[in-house]
Order: structure tokens, then sequence, then C-alpha cells
């Protein structure tokens, strides 16, 4: 228990002189768009789901664990898009889950090849406390250095759970070279009284550029900022794409860790499917690599490519009136 105590209390530490994540985050932040940002919902004429699932500060007791899953789908009739986020976040005693279902009207741009995406997400924002969290009077810590187990008046020690609705916006512009988007995550900063929770209202801001290096070889530069008006975290990504199979990159987090990454993408023989895997680990380089070896996270995803329907065409004969 002791251990446990020592580990939260560090992790808090780390986090605190960062970014306030009630959201989880990922290193391979590129694969993951549409839970931050509801307007990338039929931003490409593909069906696609996504998992991401990340160990964060490997070796703390408590650290911790997400998994995200995205589903989202073109619908070419209405030009608009469609998507489904889900995701759960488990560090120490508490969990917290979301899910959120988004629309996406997509505007085409003139006769280019750009789209102005103009999306919201509705949904359930949740967070509950097991029953075997414990707090800890460290004025009594006595030899021991724990502490005595007193509880804590604001907190049920039976655990505890509270779910409210939750709101999102978000704009998203993008072509097949580049993408740009901004967004507000808990528009309604949702309040979990059971918990003792606010939940911060989220900015978050991307882009991504992609430059042919060669007749095969793309390098694609992208930057994550994300804020709650009171502290920011910036994310920084550089991707080597070969082929559109193999990929190698490198994402900074600002004072918190450098991660490199790899993947490989596997195309059908349809033309139309393919199904890619990646990984990355952060190296920790704040105060906490003092406890944590690092992170780890692994990415899946498949996507189908919609096919054009058919144009339709008109023909005179003088014959057939």
């Amino acid at each position: 228990m002791k251990k446990i105590c020592l580990t939260l209390v560090a992790a808090c530490i780390g986090v605190s002189t960062l970014f306030a994540q009630q959201d989880p985050q990922f290193t391979q932040f590129m694969f993951d768009r549409l839970s931050v940002n509801p307007a990338f919902a039929g931003s490409k004429d593909q069906f696609c789901a996504n998992f991401l699932g990340r160990q964060q500060w490997s070796g703390l007791q408590g650290q911790p664990n997400t998994g995200l899953l995205n589903i989202y789908s073109a619908v070419k009739s209405i030009n608009s898009g469609v998507g489904l986020s889900v995701y759960r976040d488990e560090i120490g005693p508490q969990a917290s889950t979301a899910a959120r279902l988004s629309y996406a009207y997509q505007l085409r741009l003139g006769n280019s090849a750009s789209k102005l995406g103009i999306g919201v997400s509705l949904g359930i924002i949740s967070s509950s406390l097991n029953s075997d969290w414990i707090a800890y009077d460290y004025n009594d810590a006595g030899l021991s250095g724990i502490g005595t187990g007193v509880g804590d008046p604001l907190i049920n020690q039976s655990g505890e759970k509270a779910t409210k609705f939750d709101a999102s916006f978000g704009l998203y512009l993008s072509n097949p070279d580049y993408y740009v988007g901004a967004s507000v995550v808990h528009l309604n900063e949702a309040d979990l009284e059971n918990m003792n929770i606010e939940v911060a209202r989220h900015l978050y801001f991307m882009a991504g550029y992609g430059f042919d290096i060669g007749s095969k070889w793309k390098l694609t530069p992208s930057v994550l900022a994300k804020t709650d008006l009171a502290s920011t975290q910036l994310d920084v990504n550089a991707t080597v794409n070969y082929d559109e199979t193999i990929w190698i990159g490198f994402t900074y987090r600002l004072e918190d860790a450098v991660a490199p990454m790899a993947g490989y993408q596997y195309h059908f023989p349809d033309g139309k499917s393919a199904l890619k895997i990646g990984y990355s680990y952060d190296f920790t380089t704040s105060q906490l690599n003092n406890y944590s070896s690092g992170s780890h996270e692994l990415m899946l995803g498949y996507c189908y490519k919609l096919a054009k329907p058919l144009s339709k065409q008109v023909y005179k004969n003088p014959r057939f009136l």
C-alpha cells in the first residue's frame, strides 16, 4: 500500500506540471482525430475502425491504462460523415469512461479537393472510484511512513460513480495533402458532483502536411496542441512513409517525453481495404523518469474505401423520344 500511495503522489506531481489530464493522451495522435474533433467524420471517403491502447508510465503501480475505439464513415449521399468514439481510462482506483456519437457536414470548397467539415458530438462521460480506495492521514505517518487510513468525508468509501451529458464541436479543413482542425471538447463542462470532479472545457488544435520527397516516399509533419486555458500541452511529430506501406516517425511531447514509432499497412488484393498496425514507445523526460521506464502504445486500424456512385448519364435517340 505504501508503494501505491507514493506512486500516485509522484504521478500527480508529474501531471500537474504539464497538463490537467482529464482526457486521455496518445503519442500516435495522428491516428486519433475523431475523438477530439467530430468534424473529422466523413473527411475521407472511407469506412474505418481504429483502436489505440496505451500503458502510460510503465513500472508504476496504478499507472494510467487507456483504450480508445473510433469507428467512422462517410455518408456521401448527403455530403456528411458519422462516427462513434468510446474510451476507458484508468489511473489508480479511478476509472473514466466516455462514449460519443459524432456528425459532420462536409462542405466542398469550389472545384478543389478541399473540404470543410463542421461537426458536433453528443454523448456521456462518467467517472468511478473502486471500493479499495483509502485516504491516509500523513500527519500520523509514524515510522511506517504510510499514515493512518482515515477515509475522506467527500468520497464514499464503498465506491462512487457519476455520469453526465457531454458535447463537443469542431471544424476540420482537409484535402489529400494537408489538414487543419480546431475543436472544443466538453462544451457543457459537466459537473460530476458525486465524484467532486468538474470536467474542464478543452480546446484542441491540430495540423499536418504531406511532402513528397521521392517517387514513393512522403514526409508528414504534424502537431497537436491542447489547452484548458489554465495549462497547455504540445505534441509534435514527423513521420516518413514508404509507398503507403511502412512508416517510421518520432513524437516530442513538451517537457514530458520523446517517442519513436513504426508501423506497417497491408493492402488487401481487392484494392479497397487495408489493415494497419503501429507501435510507439515513450521515453519519459520529466521527473517521472526516476519511477517509470516509459510508456507503450499500440494502434490497430482497418479502412475500406467507399466506391464512388456511378454518375447519371442521359442518352437521346431520335427513334425513342
